[in-house]
């Protein structure tokens, strides 16, 4: 316990009362919304400005301290890597949303599209951390492995539902969506591409 010359408690340098045991709890859900706020700040900021904004706009953005960014993302590079991180862990709550739906192949062919959507918005960060020596599959590889089991599931539903080939691999679909969206080609291209590759593993309809 702390006190002052008088005895009385005093703030310790974590901000707490002496003898609050509440507080931690408190600090660390503050720093919890830090972080998403950075995050989110972080995405906006290089989506308007590109991935050379300086952190300082990223930091006034979310409304905090540069020391507070550098604190959570210690790099730039760092920083690179949890939006990627973030939005892989978003599309894989996706693929868990759609292995429930009713109507397999309309699932994965929706999945698909907001896959290619996101690759084709992240390309400049994907460039940035290639660029830094940073392998992206090895830095996020818990989350692209669970991203690959729910486009996996997606797709064997939509096998076993007629609606997809039965040939198709998982891989195969995800180098194809992926180089389609890493091709340079505008948004309106690249949306047109992933509607290719839709079609493309698309079961023909029978015929009589």
């Amino acid at each position: 316990m702390v006190a002052d010359a008088g005895g009385e408690h005093v703030k310790q340098e974590d901000g707490r009362a002496s003898g609050d045991t509440a507080a931690p709890r408190a600090l660390r859900a503050d720093a919890a919304k830090n972080r998403e706020r950075i995050l989110e700040a972080a995405e906006a900021t290089f989506t308007a400005e590109g991935v050379s904004a300086p952190i300082d706009a990223v930091a006034q953005r979310a409304g905090v301290g540069v020391g507070t960014v550098y604190r959570h993302f210690p790099t730039k590079e760092a920083l690179f890597e949890a939006i990627v991180t973030a939005r892989l862990d978003e599309l894989c709550a996706g693929t868990r949303q759609l292995a429930e739906s009713d109507a397999p192949g309309e699932a994965v062919f929706a999945f698909l599209r907001e896959f290619g959507r996101q690759a084709s918005a992240k390309q400049d960060l994907f460039d940035a951390m290639d660029a830094s020596g940073l392998d992206i599959k090895s830095a996020c590889a818990a989350s692209v492995e669970e991203l690959t089991r729910g486009i996996d599931v997606l797709l064997q539903r939509a096998k076993l539902a007629g609606a997809v080939r039965g040939d198709v691999a998982t891989g195969e679909v995800m180098a194809l969506i992926v180089g389609a969206c890493h091709s340079k080609q505008e948004d309106l291209a690249c949306q047109r591409m992933v509607e290719i590759v839709c079609e493309g593993i698309r079961k023909p309809a029978a015929t009589g």
